[in-house]
């Protein structure tokens, strides 16, 4: 018998649900920052057994959509929901139920199992506290409480959407690990780069496309560049005679090179694109669907 589907990764922002896909996946497939939405678009891991293949999808964190770009994000979490399997709804240590965001789980068919993260911060009886208190508001199959950080009880979770897959042949090919292209990754590891070296609205205001992507025998040379919203942005990015986006290109580079095991030749431009986060032609072009 073999066991195969589809499980979403779901959660408001910065609740660590990229850091769990990795985990899970054993591989750094989604950017990871300590600042919230760095996920922008539905990225699948695939992990697969002799019995068993687990799609899972990393999704963008539940919000109330201000503009064009949160509205794509929350139609890959609409997509992702329809078509789960299973849902693993992440919550963090100190969060509480929010009607708002949470309230359609309490309606839904698909298996729901619940996972606490972070409760490497957790004192005396708060993890204990904390399962019981969420049992009152998700009918959840199963309550996990873990750590992304430290790796506790993550062991524990496949085991348990095991029990709820579905008997089905896998839908990707075993040796397959994402559904997603190189250049979308290129762009990821560049996108990291500026969440962790910028400020404020700059990281939320680049995008980045990757213009070229050639592969030679022994070096991979790619051209990016970053869109912002502003001229006063752009300046921002690049920095006083090129240093800030120098230091962007430098650890870009590096990432890159540990994860296509390919020796790198990476160029950075930076464009401005107005307000391209409230433009749905220019989203599309981005690569997000409406």
């Amino acid at each position: 018998m073999h066991r195969s589907g589809f499980v979403s990764i779901i959660g408001k922002p910065n609740v660590g649900k990229s850091s769990l896909m990795n985990k899970l996946v054993g591989e750094s497939l989604s950017i990871i920052t300590a600042k919230a939405q760095t996920t922008r678009h539905r990225i699948m891991g695939i992990i697969n057994g002799d019995d068993f293949q687990v799609v899972y999808s990393d999704t963008p964190g539940l919000l109330e959509p201000k503009y064009e770009l949160h509205q794509a994000m929350m139609n890959y979490v609409k997509v992702s929901l329809e078509d789960a399997d299973v849902i693993l709804l992440i919550v963090e240590l100190g969060e509480k139920f929010d009607e708002t965001l949470f309230a359609k789980f309490q309606k839904f068919q698909t298996p729901i199992i619940l996972v606490i993260n972070k409760i490497d911060l957790a004192k005396g009886s708060q993890v204990h506290d904390k399962i019981e208190y969420w049992k009152d508001f998700i009918a959840a199959k199963e309550i996990i409480p873990v750590s992304a950080k430290t790796g506790e009880n993550l062991d524990q979770i496949l085991p348990a959407i095991k029990n709820y897959l579905p008997e089905h042949p896998g839908f990707y090919p075993k040796e397959e690990l994402t559904d997603r292209s190189e250049r979308f990754f290129a762009s990821e590891i560049i996108r990291e780069k500026i969440f962790l070296n910028y400020e404020q609205e700059i990281p939320y205001s680049c995008e980045v496309a990757i213009e070229s992507f050639k592969e030679e025998e022994n070096i991979i040379r790619i051209r990016s560049v970053i869109y912002v919203e502003r001229d006063s942005q752009k300046g921002i990015v690049i920095g006083k005679a090129g240093s800030s986006l120098k230091k962007v290109g430098v650890e870009a580079r590096k990432d890159l090179e540990s994860f296509f095991g390919k020796k790198i030749f990476l160029e950075t431009h930076v464009k401005v694109s107005d307000n391209w986060r409230k433009q749905k032609l220019r989203l599309k072009q981005f690569g997000y669907e409406n």
